[in-house]
């Protein structure tokens, strides 16, 4: 029988953890009812507290003390229980306070629950943390209280952030192993450059114009990287510091867009992200009562590609002025044909919400199966590359150690 672990809280606030071992996540919650608990967090699968994964994310978030988009998550998730439970938010708040595991969040949570004990609303002591809780965070949870569903739509932002953060999590994992097969190759190369090559050129000292020319060439690209290895890397430093400023400016910015957009296979990869953040966000905002112009205010500032952020303005401007939202979008060849029709049969239907999050769905999909298709490609090319050029510096020296029997005596 699966075991999952618990966090939940007993009527005075103290807060209990333990693992229970049970057929589904609805027994568990019976039991800790019936233990008279407040359930908080339940998770499947977890062996037993403490595992690998559990420290390394808690020793990270306590060594810098940075606020984390899954604190946030879990915060949310949690609050979302509590409140489920018929806790009053300041009640829900004070247990919370010791629910997380980060101190610097925990002060944030405290200064919250001393502006809601002061008169403030939940979502006005969120809005006095910007850095922390988005525009678009406190945008919903000022729509849940005002039509009193606050429990509601903190599940269903609940829901998005874990959604949000698992293809995040997913892109950013799926990249690890490329990366490391760059560092450790362009490590490979650099050592054999400046440290092997040079033994090879005091037995080839000699040797003057007999040597093949592809090895005076690496002999010279290893002679370089010794004697001006500090002006290389102030080169590099310099220029990725010019081109990240650049970036940073709109214009720059905006040309960097473009740029993304114009690539082979990275320039659909990046619509496609960004057809699913659009859907997921604008759907989740219409479910939880958001009005659908101040949801697309909200959905355009989410939009890290600047070139369909402003396309995205277009769109706005237009269902401003009384169209329908999958006309402009289709004139603005953001979404594919499929993906508009499916948000025009929502419209009609009265179901925009439940269509976007199923364009959403499709798309986290196609986002998923695209990664991997181009890892899967990457990873024998990077290889075969890696392999080549090692090759090419092995075949080099041999050539030239061939060649000495031609040099006269």
């Amino acid at each position: 029988m699966p075991i999952f672990s618990y966090k939940a809280s007993d009527a005075s606030g103290t807060i209990v953890r333990g693992t229970l071992e049970a057929a589904e996540e609805r027994e568990v919650v019976e039991k800790l009812q019936g233990m008279n608990y407040i359930p908080i967090r339940i998770e499947s699968g977890k062996s037993a507290p403490g595992g690998f994964n559990v420290n390394l994310s808690i020793n990270f978030s306590s060594l810098f003390q940075r606020v984390t988009t899954k604190d946030v998550m879990f915060f949310t998730q949690d609050l979302c229980a509590l409140l489920e439970a018929g806790l009053p938010v300041d009640k829900a708040l004070a247990i919370l306070i010791n629910v997380s595991e980060n101190d610097k969040f925990k002060q944030i949570i405290a200064s919250i629950l001393k502006n809601v004990e002061g008169g403030n609303s939940l979502s006005e002591a969120l809005a006095k943390y910007p850095n922390i809780f988005s525009t678009l965070y406190i945008n919903m949870v000022t729509a849940g209280e005002t039509g009193g569903v606050l429990p509601l739509v903190l599940d269903r932002l609940g829901g998005f952030l874990e959604t949000s953060q698992d293809l995040k999590d997913y892109i950013t994992s799926s990249m690890v192993y490329p990366l490391f097969l760059v560092f450790v190759g362009g490590i490979s190369i650099i050592i054999m450059l400046t440290f092997v090559l040079p033994k090879f050129s005091i037995i080839f000292a000699d040797m003057g114009q007999a040597m093949p020319a592809s090895t005076k060439m690496l002999l010279g690209i290893s002679h370089g990287l010794r004697a001006y290895w500090w002006l290389i890397i102030g080169v590099i430093a310099a220029v990725t510091f010019a081109l990240k400023r650049y970036v940073q400016t709109p214009a720059g910015r905006l040309k960097s867009d473009q740029f993304k957009l114009q690539l082979p296979v990275v320039g659909k990869l990046v619509k496609s992200v960004e057809v699913a953040r659009f859907s997921r966000t604008l759907g989740t905002l219409i479910r939880s009562g958001v009005p659908i112009l101040q949801a697309m205010r909200l959905v355009r500032e989410i939009i890290i590609n600047q070139v369909i952020a402003g396309d995205l303005l277009t769109v706005y401007d237009r269902v401003k002025e009384g169209e329908s939202l999958s006309k402009p979008l289709d004139q603005a060849d953001i979404f594919p044909q499929l993906a508009v029709q499916m948000i025009a049969v929502g419209e009609e239907t009265g179901k925009l919400d439940q269509m976007l999050l199923r364009v959403a769905d499709n798309y986290e999909k196609v986002v998923r199966n695209m990664i991997k298709r181009f890892v899967n490609l990457l990873e024998p090319a990077m290889i075969l590359a890696m392999g080549l050029m090692v090759g090419f510096i092995v075949i080099s020296m041999l050539l030239a150690v061939f060649s000495m029997n031609d040099v006269p005596f």
